[in-house]
């Protein structure tokens, strides 16, 4: 591929369009004045070649390349270069049917290159590749020799002539894919690593525990199974025992009814027999009464034991019952004892949540808190840039003000370190010199610090027992002034609210239930109790008050059917407006109209809905009141906003002035209302106070009952405590007395004052980077202001945009967290109280059990007197039934038949008591019994399906040989250790367990394929050192004989050139050396030499590579300037003679050189441009 035409039009000196043509196909030669324009063909040449080194060209820019820089009217350069393709062999490939190939390169003032082939846009790596492909590598120019090259040569070091013969050997290609894979290689050793420490780092650790996750998994479903087997075993045994024991307490219920009704009719019996036996006994009576007319002792006698006996027989029924009584009144101490301590178990739970929802409130509030300081910070630094004004008044806003303080405290934080560092290096100082002093005093002291010990040792024993028994100083103290503060403020809070409800008596809103059970949750409250006015929009109170009007007042409800249940039976004192939220029709504004009403107003509008804050379930009653209707900051803006077409909504301003769409304005004064939800959100606020402060008063009081005991312990404690602390006291103002002391605690100060100094020093240093970082951070923010100040302002735009929805998210999110902590606290107080009404009824049994008790003695004590006076007079009576033995014979037979009886019937009503008492315990173990079964069953719906296997031999529910406690126990067993595993599995395990494992195969065979890939690269570097080896070896060999001979034809006579290596090495890669012979002289330097043979070396070099290589095509450019006419024509004959398979284009000034051209170009500068005129050596002849 050889040039044939070249077409320059605004290129440097060539003003106008000149082709230049007849390029001959071997040997051309460009000659001229100084200053005509011979070499910028050449640069031409190489411009379009797509040269990217503008120094080479002599240029500093692409503009210099236009002509007169685009001053003369010349805006644009442009270089064509025709070159004959015909040769299909040497063809670039991709072009091989074109005979022809047209280049053209053309840069327009600006800047603005573009490259055409064939007259088509290519790219310009197109263009370098196309050229690179027939070794035009213009970016690696051996075929270019520039003016200068030659002085360059013989000043090279032996390295830099090595570097050209690995050039022309091409071993600089193997030399850049050497390095290419030392670099890939060092990449592939870095992955190596990195997917080793990633493996040991990160995989390994996280498989290792993922399988002791999954070996816990495992043994959590195994548990699992294993509970669920055996809690339906022992629930099938328990269900069938139940079924078994209520079937039997039936039995035993009509046996003990049957046996009732025979007691019953028995005692009927037994009461008519008495009643005949008395009839015997008063005609006995009347007998004896004849024999004793004399005198009633007898009689009196008989009355009496008749007295005792029976007021015995009640004493022992009363007393029976009494016991049984008892019995019922322990059994229920005890059940209030267990829910007592149930009950304090729960008020623990829900205290511990209520704190626990407490902290992560707080946290996110103060999280909260953060995003609104910074979405303010951003509005600030936004307003500063955009306007150029700080939005506080007196502070410097912007980046400026950031870059101001973060300086400040970079200076601070310096300024505090040394001032650190020079104290601390005083206190050395001064430490060094009281050091010797503190030892002696340490000696003196050593009795008292013994005995001073031994004090503190038995301290702290003591400390030990109260922190035993959970003593903290001053906690008793402290409960107390706590206790005070509380009930202090709960007054206090008590009179503000019921200040406030007075104030707005009207919306107090109450009613009864209509329905037994009825789920009061049902009724959300008025509207005015369902929204909260945030703090910021207060001046929007009055406004919200209009625009709700009437519906402030109307109570929301869930559905109609409650509405309907309210109005009919719920004893409303007044009329009122039902809002069921599922048949409400709500309306809300769309959101095109608000954006164009704020847009129209600058912000100063909005919709009434977006300044409350609500519950989601009230959501509809919300837009239903509040959902069409505009808040604005002044009449203008309602006035603008109302009537505009875009918008049309109705608007209230915040004094209540009222513009309506259809043309209707309201004003005036302030309503009667003004100020109603301002004060319901003080209200609210100080009910929310109110009900969190009562409930810290209830736990506290809790608490204090509590500890009452452990507090009492620990005084005794405390008293001894605090009498060794008097004598530790006592003993440390013997010792502090002394200068010795004095000295020991100055050094322990001085040391501790330089460890605090050195920690600050650390504070400061952590402070002065932190500032640092700052500053370089905020510098860098304004560079890129400066820079690119919209996308900037854009960027912290969408930046606060974000911010600001993250913080309205957060506000959202942080509601729900409110109304947990509420609902908490509410919970937590009602366990309170049911604890303390527990407690109460537990003291009220134990008071009952201590007066029956008391009772029982007290009629034991009776029974026992009345015992010893029925004695008595039996006693008495039986003397005197001696005299009438015949009556009293007889009396006693019937009286005795007749006690027989009455006892008969005593016993049997006493039966009759314990067959009542039994009948009805058993009627309520039954009950009992019946809803056991029933939860059983509905708690476990599988009984239904498998209870024809309870009990049966070889299915799952056989009890035969199973130790049902021992699989009770066990069940117990498993539900703990399964409660404790629950928490602590992780039930993604093998899933997670299974893409890591994949991971670490995956990076295992990664790093196999990676120590594979490097093994290799090393074998491929092994094989570019040998290849370069020999093609080095190879090319020395060949250029060193042709330098040699080309330097005996520039230079006949015998002489001769080679290249040597080193001396000291004789290893040709550390370098070569250029060694001259003349005649047969070998020469100890270059500096031996004259000028012209110096040139004629460097120049035979030059073409001894070249012919190594050859080109397609070679430009010199005044290559011969030193050499005189006949050194000149020797060269033009060597490019002739050796060089015919390639173009040579040589600028000259020589006859010797362009005589031996085939054609010659002959440059002039006319008109303030350069002209070009193609000759023959005939021509010049």
């Amino acid at each position: 591929m050889r040039v044939i035409e070249v077409i320059i039009d605004g290129f440097k000196s060539y003003a106008v369009r000149t082709v230049i043509s007849g390029w001959d196909e071997s040997f051309n030669s460009i000659t001229g004045l100084n200053g005509s324009g011979k070499s910028n063909i050449l640069d031409a040449i190489c411009f379009v070649l797509g040269i990217t080194n503008m120094t080479t060209v002599r240029a500093q820019n692409l503009q210099d390349l236009i002509y007169k820089r685009g001053q003369a009217g010349v805006t644009k350069a442009s270089v064509t270069i025709v070159f004959d393709n015909k040769d299909k062999a040497k063809s670039p490939i991709g072009f091989e049917d074109y005979p022809t190939i047209s280049v053209t390169r053309q840069i327009v003032l600006g800047g603005t290159s573009k490259y055409l082939i064939n007259g088509h846009r290519a790219q310009q790596t197109t263009v370098q590749n196309l050229f690179q492909s027939v070794q035009l590598n213009i970016n690696n120019p051996n075929f270019l020799i520039m003016q200068g090259r030659i002085t360059k040569v013989l000043n090279m070091k032996k390295e830099e002539i090595l570097g050209m013969v690995e050039e022309a050997a091409g071993t600089r290609m193997f030399e850049d894919r050497r390095d290419k894979a030392f670099r890939t290689m060092a990449k592939k050793e870095m992955k190596v690593q990195e997917i080793m420490e990633l493996l040991r780092d990160e995989i390994e650790p996280k498989l290792e525990k993922l399988r002791q996750e999954k070996r816990a998994f495992l043994d959590f479903q195994q548990t699992q199974n294993d509970l669920e087997r055996l809690t339906r075993l022992v629930v099938a045994y328990d269900y069938l025992k139940s079924k078994e024991k209520l079937r039997l307490s039936e039995k035993d219920l009509n046996d003990k009814r049957e046996r009732a009704l025979f007691l019953e009719s028995n005692a009927e019996k037994l009461k008519n027999e008495i009643a005949f036996l008395q009839e015997d006994m008063d005609k006995v009576k009347a007998a004896r009464d004849k024999e004793l007319r004399k005198g009633g002792k007898f009689q009196a006698l008989e009355d009496k034991v008749k007295e005792h006996s029976h007021e015995l027989v009640r004493l022992t029924t009363v007393l029976d019952l009494k016991k049984s009584s008892m019995t019922e009144e322990s059994e229920n101490r005890a059940k209030s004892q267990a829910t007592v301590q149930e009950l304090g178990k729960q008020l623990q739970e829900k205290s511990h949540l209520h704190k626990q929802l407490q902290e992560r409130y707080d946290a996110a509030n103060a999280e909260l808190q953060k995003q609104t300081a910074e979405v303010e910070q951003k509005e600030e630094l936004l307003q500063t840039l955009q306007t150029g004004v700080a939005s506080k008044e007196g502070q410097e806003g912007g980046y400026q003000g950031q870059l101001q303080d973060a300086r400040n405290r970079l200076s601070a934080a310096s300024t505090e370190q040394e001032q650190a560092k020079l104290k601390i290096s005083h206190l050395e100082k001064r430490l060094k010199e009281d050091e010797p002093r503190a030892k002696k005093a340490e000696k003196e002291n050593a009795g008292l610090l013994r005995e001073l010990d031994g004090l503190r040792s038995h301290a702290k024993k003591l400390e030990a027992e109260l922190s035993k028994i959970g003593y903290e100083a001053g906690r008793e103290e402290a409960m107390h002034k706590e206790q005070s503060q509380l009930q202090q403020r709960i007054r206090e809070l008590k009179e503000q609210a019921d200040g406030l409800k007075r104030r707005v008596a009207n919306i107090d809103f109450s009613y009864s239930d209509p329905t037994p059970n009825f789920d009061r949750s049902k009724v959300k409250g008025l509207v005015a109790q369902l929204f909260a006015l945030d703090k910021n929009f207060t001046q929007a109170g009055t406004a919200l008050e209009i625009c709700a009007g009437g519906r402030l007042y109307n109570v929301v409800v869930d559905s109609a059917q409650t509405g309907t249940q309210l109005l009919q039976n719920g004893k409303l004192k007044k009329r009122v407006t039902i809002i069921p939220l599922n048949k409400i029709s709500a309306f809300r504004a769309a959101s095109e109209k608000i954006g164009a009403a704020r847009n129209m107003s600058n912000n100063k509008c909005d919709l009434a809905l977006n300044l409350i804050g609500y519950e989601e379930e009230v959501n509809a009653a919300m837009e239903y009141v509040f959902g069409n209707t505009l808040i604005c900051e002044d009449a203008a803006t309602a006035k603008k906003v109302t009537f505009d077409p875009a918008v049309r909504m109705k608007s209230v301003t915040l004094e209540g002035d009222v513009y309506d769409p259809s043309g209707t304005l309201s004003g005036g004064s302030s309503p009667k209302t003004s100020g109603v939800l301002v004060t319901l959100q003080q209200l609210n606020e100080i009910t929310r106070e109110l009900d969190a402060r009562q409930a810290s008063l209830n736990q506290l009081q809790s608490t204090m009952k509590q500890e009452k005991q452990k507090l009492d312990a620990a005084r005794q404690f405390k008293q001894q405590l605090d009498l060794k602390s008097h004598e530790i006291s006592l003993a440390e103002q013997q010792i502090n007395g002394n200068s010795s002391s004095s000295i020991i605690q100055a050094i322990a100060d001085t040391k501790a004052g330089i460890i605090e100094l050195k920690q600050s020093i650390v504070e400061a240093k952590s402070r002065q980077d932190e500032a640092a970082k700052e500053v370089k951070r905020i510098e860098k923010d304004m560079n890129d202001f400066n820079n690119n100040k919209d996308s900037k302002l854009v960027e912290l735009q969408a930046a606060l945009d974000k911010l600001k929805k993250s913080l309205s998210k957060n506000s959202a999110s942080i509601r729900p967290l409110q109304q947990e902590v509420r609902d908490a606290m509410l919970e937590a107080e009602q366990c309170g109280s049911d604890l303390a009404a527990a407690q109460e009824q537990f003291q009220d049994a134990e008071v009952n059990l201590k007066t029956q008790q008391e009772e029982l003695k007290s009629l034991m004590t009776e029974g026992q007197a009345v015992k010893d006076a029925h004695d008595y007079a039996q006693a008495q009576l039986d003397d005197e039934r001696k005299k009438l033995s015949g009556y009293d014979t007889e009396l006693a037979d019937l009286e005795k038949a007749s006690r027989s009886k009455s006892a008969q019937i005593t016993e049997e009503g006493l039966e009759a008591q314990k067959l009542g008492h039994q009948i009805e315990n058993f009627s309520k173990q039954q009950q009992a019994a019946r809803q056991t079964l029933q939860a059983m069953e509905k708690e476990h719906e599988w009984i239904a399906d498998e209870i024809d296997s309870f009990g049966r031999p070889n299915t799952p529910y056989d009890f035969n040989g199973m130790n049902m406690t021992e699989s009770k126990r066990s069940l117990a067993g498993l539900s703990e250790r399964f409660q404790g595993m629950k928490k602590k599995i992780n039930p993604k395990v093998m899933n997670m367990i299974d893409s890591v494992e994949k991971k670490e195969a995956a990076l295992k065979n990664m790093m196999r394929t990676v120590i594979r890939d490097k093994k290799k690269i090393e074998e491929t570097i092994a094989q570019l050192d040998e290849y370069k080896k020999e093609a080095l070896h190879k090319t020395w060999s060949k250029v060193n004989v042709d330098f040699g001979n080309i330097f005996n034809e520039l230079l006949p006579g015998g002489n001769t050139a080679k290249l040597d290596p080193p001396e000291d090495s004789g290893d040709i890669s550390k370098g070569l050396e250029v060694k001259v012979c003349l005649g047969k002289v070998w020469k100890q330097s270059l500096t031996e030499l004259s000028g012209g043979q110096r040139s004629l070396i460097a120049l035979s070099l030059i073409l001894a590579l070249l012919q190594y290589s050859p080109a397609p095509m070679y430009i010199l450019d005044e290559v011969d300037a030193a050499l005189d006419l006949s050194h000149t024509q020797n060269i033009g004959r060597l490019i002739k003679t050796r060089f015919k398979g390639s173009q040579f284009i040589v600028v000259s000034l020589k006859d010797g050189m362009f005589q031996n051209a085939n054609r010659i170009f002959k440059t002039r500068f006319s008109d303030g441009t350069s002209v070009v005129q193609s000759l023959t050596p005939a021509d010049l002849k």
